[in-house]
């Protein structure tokens, strides 16, 4: 329903934008949180080696399958509660469980930070017994741009890969070269090309934006794992995702891509008051559990 996603807006618009990081993050905790998980779902907090993380999982769901995920904020902002219910929710539709962390924050501690994070929840999920292929990977906005950079960094590393990748409004190119940024830039109610700046100029503290390690736009994609993308028409960062999924293509990974009409920046964390939120939420859940049901064996197949 139109009138759902034009009352978000009003929403958003109802308090003055922050300014100090602080302020940024309690706005973003606040406003991403107003809706509540589902309550049958179990969240257990823990920690990997320092590493704020929590696990969810909602009743007769298969725990020996995981979503690792990893939250947006542009790489400054952003938690652990700002999108427990997004994760939790996809988790329980999918039928599996979760693993989001609080990777370190920008600019306090800027690249490669929260790679080296995200490496280390990847790692203890082995560490638990998770094979590669019982695990997805995914996250929105710079949470999609840490889901392929830590796919890119397993795979010079030399490591196998996880079974499928989920990016939902990624940042992929920190040179912010995206036509969309300035042609949606007067229906995006979040994201602008100066925001965009600000914390890229954070993160990188320096470093190349150009580098595929921190625009995986300009990686190549040669064997990675299938990908689902999931972005709104009304996204000034549409064009990364249409671009990301042509660059996937030509390197022959199985990419899907869901534009979805008239939604915003990571919409589907509203979808207690947003029905398209609901449904690419669906979409996604299916998405996943396919890409981690067990693959028969020849064997098996055979009969």
């Amino acid at each position: 329903m139109d009138s759902d996603i034009d009352d978000l807006k009003t929403l958003f618009t109802a308090k003055p934008r922050p300014t100090s990081w602080a302020e940024r993050r309690a706005r973003m905790d606040e406003i991403c949180a107003i809706d509540p998980p589902p309550a049958d779902i179990v969240f257990t907090p823990f920690a990997i080696g320092g590493i704020p993380a929590e696990w969810s999982l909602a009743p007769e769901r298969d725990a020996a399958r995981v979503l690792l995920y990893f939250h947006g904020g542009g790489y400054c902002a952003g938690s652990i509660g700002s999108h427990r219910a997004m994760v939790g929710g996809v988790g329980k539709l999918a039928g599996i469980r979760t693993l989001a962390i609080d990777y370190r924050l920008a600019p306090e501690h800027p690249y490669p930070a929260a790679l080296e994070d995200a490496l280390a929840a990847w790692r203890f999920l082995g560490e638990q017994g998770y094979t590669p292929q019982s695990i997805a990977i995914g996250g929105d906005s710079a949470g999609g741009n840490l889901t392929l950079a830590l796919l890119l960094r397993l795979q010079a590393l030399g490591e196998p890969l996880p079974a499928a990748a989920w990016l939902v409004s990624p940042w992929l190119d920190l040179q912010m070269t995206g036509a969309t940024l300035d042609s949606k830039a007067d229906i995006d109610p979040l994201i602008s090309r100066d925001y965009l700046t600000g914390l890229a100029t954070a993160f990188l503290a320096g470093h190349d934006p150009a580098d595929p390690a921190v625009s995986p736009l300009y990686a190549d994609f040669t064997g990675l794992p299938p990908v689902l993308i999931q972005v709104g028409s009304s996204e000034t960062l549409l064009d990364d995702a249409v671009r990301v999924a042509g660059a996937l293509g030509a390197a022959e990974v199985h990419a899907t891509l869901e534009i979805w009409p008239r939604m915003i920046h990571a919409w589907m964390l509203w979808s207690g008051r947003l029905a398209d939120g609901q449904a690419a939420s669906a979409r996604a859940g299916e998405w996943l559990c396919r890409a981690l049901r067990p693959k028969l064996s020849q064997q098996e197949r055979d009969g």
